[in-house]
């Protein structure tokens, strides 16, 4: 029998002063059996870094030939293509050719030995990547509840998260930017 995954119910207060856009998210978030709940957050994190009309998620790790989530155009193509954790050059060399923009959010403790081996070829590619504070993305991961509410206040370089269970401020290292 197969694991299921778990289900979290997310009401989100949106702010992202960098580009003047607010918004109510409510979200329902499969994580997958598999799935830890710091990734599970630094893909919610990306949804909101990212929020734009027609972002979703995906089946994610349950389909390998899909982003952790994308936005699609009316006629069904790709515009946006967003992964995390530490893909392969040759998956977002594929991401690359099929969506006009490409961004990777890289987030665990791995990410810095990741990016040092494979930074030269993904140079190559038309791909912005990002690396999460990894403790940052652990104290975030220490405030999950099943249902919660989150204010989230997007700001230069950091996503500043408060919940009923406490707060912290998530930052990102852009290691390579390319639009």
């Amino acid at each position: 029998m197969a694991l299921k995954p778990t289900i979290y119910k997310l009401n989100i207060s949106l702010s992202d002063l960098d580009r003047n856009y607010y918004d109510t998210l409510t979200m329902t978030v499969a994580q997958h059996p598999s799935e830890t709940l710091e990734r599970m957050m630094v893909r919610v994190l990306a949804f909101c870094i990212n929020a734009q009309a027609f972002l979703t998620f995906t089946k994610g790790l349950s389909d390998t030939d899909e982003p952790d989530i994308w936005a699609r155009t009316l006629d069904g193509n790709i515009s946006m293509w967003i992964d995390v954790g530490e893909p392969s050059v040759d998956r977002i060399k594929k991401a690359s050719s099929l969506a006009s923009t490409v961004r990777v959010y890289s987030f665990n403790a791995k990410s810095d030995v990741w990016w040092n081996k494979e930074q030269e070829k993904f140079r190559k590619l038309s791909a912005s990547i990002f690396q999460f504070q990894w403790e940052s993305v652990q104290a975030l991961a220490k405030l999950v509840e099943r249902t919660m509410a989150l204010s989230i206040t997007i700001s230069d370089d950091s996503a500043y998260v408060a919940t009923e269970r406490g707060e912290c401020e998530v930052s990102w290292l852009a290691l390579q930017v390319k639009e």
